[in-house]
């Protein structure tokens, strides 16, 4: 009987080695191992560790090292099934075929590409189409709550009028005056947006269904959602939310990522105390009375 160290295991299930990684190419006298008489190439190594780094992993000694017993372990338990005839079943020469077929796939379209680069006039072509075809300059996407209440089949009436009573219970709690989120947290049926009050990302509708699409693009903005409030001196009186037109119709892109820009942010602040210690200190009281003035109300 074989066993297998827990570490071994998982750096099996990790490196991301599929049927037909193991390369057939070997310089004689090169190998990793041999088990049981079967050499394990080097070059089935080198693969492996190529792939690695493909996917962000470093090249290291220690990383060899468990990729190795990885191997190792792999040939041990390949030599097993084959003992079993498992490498005769249909289902295994099936997914061999696949594989093989999907290596191929791949090593043919590697090799395209090096003789097809396409050049910066080929995309911009590719990009216009695809844009055409996808964005609607005049199309709308809608930012919208909802709260699910699962309806039962027809087969079952009592089930059904159970859930029409218990939406129109909602419905009557928002009439006087309930939290729309709060209600969608403690009622909804969706799992996916019920912790976030029943909000979804934003849609055009063609990812909904169609009986809900066609009521949220029939709804207009209610008029208890317009609040009137005074302005506030010495505030900026325009806030962009939304980045999706600029990046859509002129290309632009935010120079740092949200996470980037907080962490430089933070290492600034941390680095130029003086700035943050005249808050502290209310100091800064000075220049928001010099640059505002009489605004302050």
């Amino acid at each position: 009987m074989v066993f297998f160290k827990p570490t071994v295991l998982a750096v099996l299930s990790i490196t991301g080695i599929v049927a037909l990684t193991a390369c057939n190419a070997q310089e004689t006298g090169k190998n990793v191992a041999i088990v049981n008489g079967v050499p394990i190439p080097q070059a089935r190594m080198d693969f492996v560790v190529k792939m690695q780094q493909a996917q962000g992993q470093k090249d290291s000694e220690e990383t060899r090292k468990q990729l190795r017993e990885a191997l190792v372990s792999r040939e041990i338990v390949t030599q097993e099934a084959i003992k079993k005839g498992l490498d005769k079943s249909v289902d295994y020469q099936t997914q061999m075929d696949l594989a093989k077929q999907q290596v191929l796939v791949n090593a043919y379209l590697e090799d395209y590409l090096k003789t097809h680069e396409p050049t910066e006039v080929d995309l911009k072509a590719e990009y216009e189409a695809v844009k055409k075809g996808q964005y609607d300059p005049n199309g709308k996407e809608y930012k919208v709550r909802h709260i699910l209440i699962k309806t039962p089949t027809k087969d079952d009436p009592k089930a059904q009028a159970a859930a029409k009573k218990k939406a129109d219970g909602i419905l009557a709690q928002l009439q006087k005056g309930a939290k729309f989120d709060e209600l969608a947290k403690k009622n909804s049926d969706d799992a996916g947006s019920k912790a976030k009050g029943g909000e979804l990302d934003w849609t055009d509708g063609a990812n909904l269904v169609k009986p809900f699409a066609e009521a949220m693009k029939a709804l207009g903005k209610g008029e208890d959602l317009i609040h009137y409030v005074t302005d506030r001196p010495g505030h900026d009186r325009r806030y962009a939310m939304d980045i999706r037109k600029v990046t859509e119709e002129l290309g632009w892109r935010p120079r740092y990522t949200f996470a980037d820009g907080l962490r430089e942010t933070v290492e600034w602040y941390v680095s130029n105390p003086q700035w943050w210690e005249r808050v502290r200190s209310g100091a800064y009281q000075e220049y928001y009375e010099k640059q505002y003035g009489d605004r302050v109300g």
